[in-house]
């Protein structure tokens, strides 16, 4: 029989995984990125640099030779390839952005920028989006370097810029203008997945993202008469605006199933003890989804197209009706949506209003029965026994988008243990958000192994 420690796991498979410096780096490194400030508020002036450097330096000094790359000054992305041992496998991409949503210290109970790790926890702007998975990434792979590990696959390791603004300046020029860098890669990992999701009664979910609606962000401008604001005027543009935004807003847009959806329901209905076919004629989602308790809200939001008004301009004295007024909408388009999106807009806006995209992205799908998703999932489950792989559809998008330009299939695959209460989905660009230290300790563990046998 094989040796075995306390927790029953083999002394050989034991020696395959990360030491006590991987899981004391993972902590640091993610509070050092956070004390980097690369709040990226998408007018141009974020500075990655910095926590550009920083990773390169954390790789260098694993052996690796990381390539720092610039569309514009300051905004660096770094790349490295780890080679693998079987130079006839595809190739995997693991990518993690270094910005950040900027943050308000006024509003935080720590400063949003301080790194603190205060009672088992890591305080910060990108704790969880995504710092905590950068660090896993260097993390893993420092351990790789002292204990003479090598992956099967390449793997190749992307740190980028821009990813939560428009990526023009980090995936976007990485796949447009060094798509050398990632030849052979097939499929692709990176954030917003394989979190703890508590679905009660004691259930843990890990949903595992395997989708992501398309990104439509629009621009509206309505024209009409300008005059003075006591005078009768029926070619008022604010007011055609306002009835565009209010019908826009008030639309009820149709449910269109992806195989990825239909997936995710058929698992979480069979973990909830419901019996039902969601590929029957009559299948009425909005009813399962009534009771799933809060698992419906990882399907909820990727089971139709929708847009919502988000930002309104016009005027500039409240006596003169102005001539133009303008407002923007955040559109996100199921996989196989856009043509129903764009002529429901046109039906929407109506003939006195325009609109046009200001940032427009693809909807992605990625096989769950290959191989890579069943490697995710045994990850998964030999850290979490007791916990449930499902797969989802992101309801925003990653630079995954920009990656799959390369035919590159993205999953969502970030992982983290997280107690009940720690809510990963309002943390997300919220206040005060943060992750547990053993969280990240699970994160770097699952990590590892599946980079080392997927």
């Amino acid at each position: 029989m094989a040796e075995r420690d306390r927790a029953g796991e083999p002394a050989a498979e034991q020696a395959a995984g990360v030491d006590r410096q991987a899981l004391d780096e993972v902590v640091r490194f993610t509070s050092e990125l956070i004390r980097i400030d690369t709040g990226n508020a998408g007018d141009g002036a974020c500075r990655e640099r910095p926590a550009a450097e920083y990773v390169a330096e954390r790789l260098a000094e694993a052996g690796l030779t990381p390539t720092l790359l610039e569309r514009t000054k300051g905004r660096t992305n770094v790349v490295a390839r780890i080679d693998g041992t079987d130079p006839g496998a595809d190739a995997l991409l693991v990518h993690g952005h270094l910005d950040v949503v900027p943050a308000e210290p006024a509003d935080w109970s720590v400063h949003p920028f301080s790194g603190e790790v205060r009672d088992g926890v890591v305080w910060g702007r990108g704790a969880i989006d995504m710092k905590n998975m950068d660090a896993m990434m260097l993390a893993a792979v420092r351990q790789w370097a002292r204990s003479g590990v090598r992956p099967r696959r390449d793997i190749v390791l992307a740190f980028t810029a821009d990813e939560e603004a428009s990526a023009e300046d980090g995936s976007g020029f990485l796949a447009d203008r060094h798509a050398g860098l990632f030849e052979g890669c097939t499929e692709g990992i990176s954030e917003s997945g394989a979190f703890t999701f508590h679905a009660g009664s004691g259930m843990r979910l890990y949903p595992v993202a395997a989708g992501e609606r398309g990104t439509a962000w629009l621009k509206l401008t309505a024209r009409g008469r300008a005059g003075h604001g006591s005078k009768v005027n029926r070619d008022n543009a604010v007011s055609r605006l306002a009835a565009a935004v209010a019908r826009i807003g008030a639309h009820e847009w149709p449910v269109r199933l992806t195989p990825t959806v239909r997936a995710a329901l058929r698992e979480l209905a069979a973990l909830h003890g419901i019996e039902v076919d969601v590929d029957a004629p009559r299948f009425e989602v909005d009813a399962l989804l009534g009771k799933l308790g809060p698992a419906a809200k990882l399907v909820e939001p990727t089971v139709r197209n929708s847009a919502n008004p988000t930002m309104l301009a016009a005027g500039y004295k409240v006596n003169v009706i102005p001539g133009s007024a303008v407002a923007r909408v955040d559109g996100r388009v199921v996989p196989g949506g856009e043509a129903e999106f764009r002529t429901t807009m046109d039906e929407l806006t109506g003939p006195d209003v325009s609109w046009d995209y200001e940032h427009r992205e693809v909807a992605l799908q990625a096989p769950v029965d290959a191989p890579a998703f069943a490697a995710m999932r045994a990850a998964i489950e030999r850290f979490d026994p007791d916990g449930h792989v499902v797969p989802y559809c992101m309801s925003g998008g990653t630079d995954a988008k920009q990656f799959s330009r390369l035919g590159i299939t993205g999953y969502g695959f970030s992982p983290l243990k997280l107690p009940e209460g720690f809510d990963y989905q309002a943390l997300f660009h919220g206040v005060d958000e943060r992750v547990p230290v053993e969280g990240l300790h699970f994160g770097v563990r699952v990590l590892d192994h599946f980079l080392r046998t997927v």
